[in-house]
């Protein structure tokens, strides 16, 4: 008899998996993680590896815990009681069902990503052996905003190495706005003001801008003498987009002392992360709503003046929406989701 768990909860996300079988009361029985699932950075069959790593992981801790027969807290015997009846047929290597399975991966941004990541799902738990009545993939972002409104309208803006903005309104309709990468987007990330303050630095070394004190701060964290080093250094086997996002803490080192370039740049930043935040309000009607804004990743969290700027901006349009940091981690609102598949079915 293959042993049945209600859900299986993962948050695949760029810099780790987070896999988690839970009750229907959404408590975590098991756990397993692995390294990144974002197949456009780790390539596709890196990233269904760690994918599967993740689900074999909990799995094993499902049995393990099915074995040893943890015992339930006293308030919650009876309920808890009935979920190691569900688990007392697991074992690592042998089959297992779960009633729903709700994936939240990072990559998912065009009808060609789902294609591939759905792939890499189908994959997974076939060779993890666990099968499922209902499979939903979404995005990783989509996730990150439940879980930290708990399913209440929300807007998401996350500004870290990447940018890109989540939206979800009281009908539960849901938009997003950039992500497109750093060749061509994610605008207003760490990244971004790092490829800035670069730009800054040249276009002052030619004459074409003012001068900076970014010049010395990037050229002495980088280990180069001149302007020139570090044009050959941005077209070297050295450069990389981690390497340039940490760049951005030089530009608001060099703000906090009073740089005009420095301030520009995040004040530009700040501006750009609006533009997308205030699209997403316009395809989801919450202008003049109610709703709690949730700001993640370290140039929100770390840089003042960005984060200050666009909260003002939202006052300005927005009176309505409270500005607020996560405080819970993604894969709660990947539970989240799963518990209302689990409850309506829709």
């Amino acid at each position: 008899m293959t042993a049945t768990v209600p859900l299986l909860a993962v948050d695949g996300g760029g810099t780790k998996c987070l896999a988690v079988f839970a009750d229907t009361e959404g408590r975590m029985l098991a756990s397993g993680r692995a390294g990144s699932c974002n197949y456009q950075g780790a390539g596709r069959e890196p990233a269904a590896l760690e994918l599967t790593r993740a689900i074999q992981e909990a799995k094993r801790q499902l049995a393990v815990s099915a074995a040893v027969g943890n015992k339930p807290p006293e308030s919650d015997v009876e309920s808890a009681s009935l979920a190691q009846k569900e688990t007392a047929n697991i074992t690592e290597d042998g089959p297992l069902h779960v009633t729903c399975a709700v994936f939240g991966v990072a990559g998912l941004d065009t009808e060609h990503d789902r294609q591939v990541i759905e792939g890499m799902v189908r994959e997974a738990l076939a060779r993890t052996e666990v099968t499922a009545d209902r499979i939903f993939v979404e995005n990783d972002g989509v996730a990150a905003l439940l879980g930290a409104t708990g399913g209440a309208p929300g807007i998401l803006i996350i500004a870290g190495t990447g940018s890109i903005m989540f939206g979800i309104n009281d009908q539960g309709k849901s938009a997003r706005s950039g992500g497109w990468g750093h060749r061509i987007g994610d605008e207003g990330s760490g990244y971004w003001i790092g490829k800035q303050a670069i730009n800054a630095v040249l276009r002052g070394f030619d004459g074409r801008g003012s001068h900076t004190a970014l010049t010395g701060k990037l050229l002495r964290h980088l280990g180069l003498r001149t302007e020139e080093e570090l044009f050959n250094w941005v077209y070297s086997a050295e450069y990389s987009v981690n390497k340039t996002a940490e760049l951005a803490r030089y530009v608001s080192e060099a703000e906090q002392e009073g740089d005009e370039i420095a301030c520009l740049i995040l004040e530009t930043a700040a501006d750009e992360l609006f533009l997308g935040a205030r699209s997403v309000m316009s395809k989801l009607g919450m202008a003049t709503a109610s709703f709690t804004v949730i700001l993640q990743g370290g140039v929100l969290q770390n840089n003042p003046l960005v984060r200050n700027r666009l909260a003002a901006a939202f006052r300005s349009v927005s009176p309505l929406a409270l500005i607020d940091e996560a405080k819970k981690e993604p894969i709660y609102g990947v539970i989240a989701q799963g518990l209302q598949l689990l409850r309506h079915g829709n």
